[in-house]
């Protein structure tokens, strides 16, 4: 790439920074390149024809040009614009979580074609989802597994014993389940239910054309949501700042709808 004036590529918009009086850069992420860091100069102007295709989350066609410091943007299409994001407050939260969630885990100039195709998706299931917390979870596993971080869901992270149908323990320091015989003295461990690990271990193996139709009782995707949360956050040392307001703007989406039984 370094040795190219110039490149062609898709990307989806994870970032911006408003630069000096009319520039702007951004973050965005590339199938061929990975994460890169461009400029986009004068975007800011009233009569940019660029503006519009740069708007955050937006999955565009760029023509770059290989700058000093930077690529500078000197062309770029909207392929994709994922409207619902601009509509509904709680689902661009979503793809807030998911933006923070994949940068966490790349670094710059690292191409991965399956991470971009798993973040255009998921930005599109967004949009459709009658069930965005399941989706998500779904998006976490993928992305998971991409990284190298597959949380370990058949064998015990302890002995290494296969995990049997009963109710378990997950220890997310370990990475994976832990059989109830040594889960009480595992340190960080917490129960969970045989029909969460269920859940789980399908969402880890099936499409996500599979898990359209599940649907979860109450305290089965409450606990599916507590492994997950725990279990990222062990990884990354700290919670993200998306899934704090993310969970801020479900409690507040909540609040205005008639109340479901458990």
């Amino acid at each position: 790439m370094s040795r190219q004036r110039t490149i062609r590529t898709e990307a989806i918009v994870l970032r911006q920074k408003e630069f000096r009086e009319a520039d702007r850069m951004l973050t965005v992420l590339t199938p061929e390149y990975g994460k890169l860091k461009l400029m986009a100069k004068g975007v800011r102007r009233m009569h940019s024809r660029k503006a519009g295709h740069l708007d955050l989350y937006n999955r565009v066609d760029l023509l770059l040009a290989k700058g000093r410091d930077w690529h500078i943007v000197t062309q770029a299409e909207t392929i994709e614009t994922y409207r619902c994001l601009r509509e509904d407050l709680l689902r661009l939260s979503y793809a807030q979580y998911f933006v923070e969630l994949l940068e966490r885990f790349t670094i710059e100039d690292d191409a991965n074609p399956e991470q971009y195709v798993l973040l255009a998706s998921a930005m599109r299931w967004n949009c459709d989802t009658s069930n965005p917390m399941l989706m998500t979870h779904f998006y976490e596993l993928q992305l998971l597994n991409q990284v190298g971080f597959r949380p370990e869901l058949t064998h015990c992270v302890v002995s290494g014993e296969d995990i049997q149908p009963e109710d378990q323990f997950f220890d997310p320091i370990a990475g994976g389940v832990v059989r109830p015989n040594y889960g009480a003295t595992q340190i960080g461990a917490f129960p969970i239910s045989v029909d969460a690990l269920k859940v789980l271990r399908f969402l880890q193996r099936s499409q996500y054309q599979q898990i359209e139709q599940l649907s979860l009782r109450k305290p089965v995707a409450r606990e599916v949501e507590q492994v997950m949360t725990k279990y990222i956050a062990a990884l990354l040392e700290r919670r993200l700042k998306s899934a704090d307001f993310l969970h801020k703007v479900r409690q507040m989406t909540a609040s205005f709808q008639p109340k479901d039984k458990e």
